[in-house]
């Protein structure tokens, strides 16, 4: 039987995680991650609420299709990226197609809500360009440093995508705090997603994964690291 309730992390980077939730609610009130997600339109209950809905909707995922293969797959335990050792589940010729409510989902909506905010700016469609230099940039390159692992499905190296979306931020905002911290996460999540999943679609059938989750799996840390680095941008 298939689960769409998983975690999309390894046990050791799911510690991580909660660790650095731990440490990052009173980062909340002090007002590091809050002046990013202010300085995005949200006030501090939107916050709590969009990294809590992102923790907790990072085990949900949402079947949309199925995909199926007549490869043949050797079982294999671990399977490793750029020294990264994931864990391998059970291989099946049937692969269900899903997206990540917290590495698909709230990111998509929150990029989305960051968009629509910038109509009311002076130059929003200089704010769209960046954003859209941006997301090709660590689409491109998150591309070109992932790939498929058996049984599993697409992986990429979790500091990648938020590093180069950080440098994008930093150097097409053109001095402007908020355009810097909207490029930053838009080009580090919507990129990611792109780069990752969107562009590896075709090769998810010959996967083998019970479940390629579109924002999960070997995807989900970099994508919420990319809001953590939008953060020190504001």
């Amino acid at each position: 039987m298939v689960r769409y309730f998983f975690s999309p992390v390894s046990v050791i980077l799911l510690l991580f995680l909660i660790a650095a939730a731990i440490f990052l609610i009173p980062l909340l009130f002090l007002g590091l991650i809050g002046s990013a997600l202010s300085k995005l339109g949200f006030n501090i209950i939107w916050i709590i609420a969009l990294i809590i809905g992102m923790i907790v909707g990072s085990f949900i995922n949402i079947p949309l299709t199925k995909v199926r293969s007549e490869q043949q797959f050797v079982r294999v335990e671990h399977g490793r990226l750029m020294d990264r050792l994931y864990r391998v589940p059970e291989f099946s010729n049937e692969t269900v197609i899903a997206v990540n409510v917290g590495g698909c989902v709230i990111p998509v909506f929150v990029s989305l809500y960051i968009l629509l905010s910038a109509l009311t700016f002076a130059d929003p469609a200089g704010l769209y360009l960046r954003c859209l230099i941006g997301t090709a940039i660590v689409a491109a390159v998150v591309f070109k440093t992932s790939k498929p692992i058996a049984g599993l499905g697409i992986a990429t190296g979790f500091l990648i995508p938020p590093l180069c979306a950080l440098i994008c931020g930093i150097v097409l905002a053109g001095g402007d705090p908020f355009t810097a911290v909207a490029v930053a996460y838009i080009s580090g999540t919507i990129g990611t997603l792109i780069g990752a999943d969107i562009m590896n679609l075709k090769n998810l059938a010959n996967a083998g994964a019970p479940v390629a989750s579109v924002g999960g799996a070997g995807t989900f840390d970099a994508i919420f690291l990319s809001g953590i680095i939008a953060a020190f941008l504001a």
